[in-house]
């Protein structure tokens, strides 16, 4: 059952899966909020942890930076291991001026500034699981979180090229904020008939300067965790 990016052995991984970009928020998230858990991989330092959540199984793995490496790991969890919920747990960068740091924005769309969607067919929208993105709204409604719901543009890039920022250029387009690894996220459950929905806690303002702390970011991350857990629950 093992494939050259994850160690799991066949029922190591639970069927709801959080994703975070970074494998060490991973191990922070499975030590604090999940009962016993346990290591299922870390092979490339990519950890990956299954335990318990109010008598729930839930796994929680890094995705790694970017569309190619979120590709890879959404893949195997779909096609290979029976997963059949990946939640993104990410950060972002806010285009639109009255979207404050520290608002959740939950991704009703993913807009293209990288090359992976060259490999789908035209047709196939990057869009989330229609029940996983109203019960998120639903859950944020309920427990007075800020959120914020919207199109993100995923970009390949995080710093300014030679050509401008590109991605301030979708600001235009509606774009709330832009991350790395949505898009391809939702191409990839779409293709493995998997369910996805991306949440993202908004870390810096692009149009203000305003920027988290890394004690800031921590505190902020614990609602947006938390909200993703709940879905677990159903």
């Amino acid at each position: 059952m093992a494939t050259p990016h994850n160690a799991a052995k066949k029922g190591d991984i639970a069927p709801f899966v959080l994703m975070p970009g970074d494998p060490l928020r991973a191990r922070w998230i499975s030590e604090t909020y999940l009962q016993n858990p346990v290591c299922f991989n870390s092979v490339r330092g990519m950890l990956g942890y299954t335990g318990l959540y109010h008598g729930k199984r839930v796994s929680v793995m890094g995705s790694g930076m970017g569309c190619p490496s979120m590709g890879i790991y959404a893949y195997e969890l779909f096609q290979e291991y029976g997963v059949d919920t990946v939640i993104r747990i990410g950060t972002a960068g806010a285009l639109q001026p009255d979207l404050p740091v520290r608002h959740l924005v939950i991704a009703t769309k993913a807009l293209c500034d990288c090359g992976f969607a060259a490999g789908f067919a035209p047709d196939r929208k990057p869009v989330p699981d229609g029940s996983l993105c109203q019960r998120a709204q639903t859950l944020c409604q309920e427990r007075h979180i800020p959120f914020a719901c919207g199109p993100v543009v995923t970009s390949d890039f995080f710093y300014p090229t030679e050509q401008g920022t590109a991605p301030l250029l979708f600001a235009n387009q509606g774009a709330l904020c832009v991350e790395m690894e949505t898009l391809a996220l939702y191409l990839t459950a779409q293709s493995c008939h998997g369910r996805a929905l991306s949440l993202l806690t908004i870390s810096d303002q692009l149009c203000t300067g305003e920027a988290l702390s890394h004690e800031e970011r921590e505190t902020s991350l614990r609602l947006m965790v938390e909200t993703a857990l709940a879905l677990a629950e159903g």
